[in-house]
């Protein structure tokens, strides 16, 4: 791995661990920081002792629910403004212009599935709030995402953080275990679609034949 995770967790401590989650999914800025690859290994240190799960739990899922609510925020005040903005360094524009695709096709469920998507998982509730989406909607979703994130990622790490001796060697075995347990909610979703679709057009083709 490019960075010692376990050595950076370890000196930001729960702090570092809220500010990360809450910049990388409610600042737009956030785009280039590891959340999945933060909770996998926080899991696994906790495993190890060297962390509190339970702390780790509420520190990140309170990350979660803020950021996205400042992103939900940000895009209510300024979202016009930031789809004029160009492209820069700190601000891909095109992230945001993906979630916004993202949205128009799936609509408010899209903040419960763009926690296990990272290329729309900072963006989304900005684009929600620039969208004008009911505040209630949007805080159902959020609380319902953030806790499924931090769940399937954190808590799934913790239970298979035995199962591998070194972190760095370890890493993406976890974070591939941990991303299938993280699609599960996303491949339901699209898997109602489907079926919805499929019975729209059966439900067609027999009015045709009548």
């Amino acid at each position: 791995m490019p960075w010692d995770i376990d050595t950076i967790i370890k000196a930001v401590g729960y702090p570092g661990l809220f500010a990360v989650i809450f910049a990388e999914t409610g600042l737009l800025i956030g785009f280039f920081l590891p959340g999945d690859t933060l909770l996998i290994a926080a899991g696994v240190l906790a495993q190890r002792g060297q962390l509190d799960i339970a702390l780790v739990i509420a520190v990140t899922i309170a990350g979660a629910i803020a950021g996205d609510a400042t992103g939900y925020v940000i895009g209510r005040r300024a979202g016009p403004l930031l789809f004029q903005k160009e492209e820069g360094r700190f601000f891909p524009k095109k992230r945001l212009l993906q979630a916004k695709r993202f949205f128009d096709k799936h609509g408010g469920k899209t903040i419960f599935v763009a926690r296990f998507i990272g290329y729309v998982r900072t963006a989304a509730p900005t684009v929600a709030g620039a969208a004008e989406m009911s505040a209630p909607g949007f805080f159902t979703y959020n609380v319902a995402g953030g806790v499924a994130w931090v769940f399937a990622l954190a808590l799934g790490s913790y239970y298979a953080g035995g199962l591998v001796q070194n972190l760095e060697r370890g890493a993406l075995i976890l974070f591939g275990g941990a991303a299938v347990l993280a699609l599960i909610p996303v491949g339901w979703h699209f898997y109602h679609k489907w079926r919805g679709r499929k019975s729209e057009q059966m439900q067609s083709a027999q009015e045709t034949r009548q």
